[in-house]
């Protein structure tokens, strides 16, 4: 039988990374950790107990940026959102 390489199915490479972060929910804040990253997205890690909405405020100091994200999937202390906007950090 033969062995073929899975096939890419993303339409954006992800690029691996570890970069802290923080979600922002009006004057909340919750710690995390961007484990990839691409143009349009990202996958990020956090604690799993926390409660995190659809829609928030991703911090990413590494990046000295603030994004707008969108929670597109969720699996155990995992999130996937799509980055929809940024803007430079005030």
């Amino acid at each position: 039988m033969a062995d073929y390489p899975e096939t890419e199915r993303r339409l954006h490479a992800r690029e691996f990374v570890l970069k802290e972060a923080t979600i922002i929910i009006g004057a909340v804040k919750i710690g995390c950790s961007v484990r990839n990253q691409h143009e349009q997205g990202a996958k990020l890690r956090v604690a799993g107990d926390a409660k995190i909405p659809e829609r928030f405020l991703l911090e990413v100091p590494a990046d000295d940026m603030v994004y707008r994200a969108l929670v597109r999937w969720r699996r155990n202390d995992r999130v996937g959102v799509a980055l929809y906007s940024n803007a430079p950090k005030d």
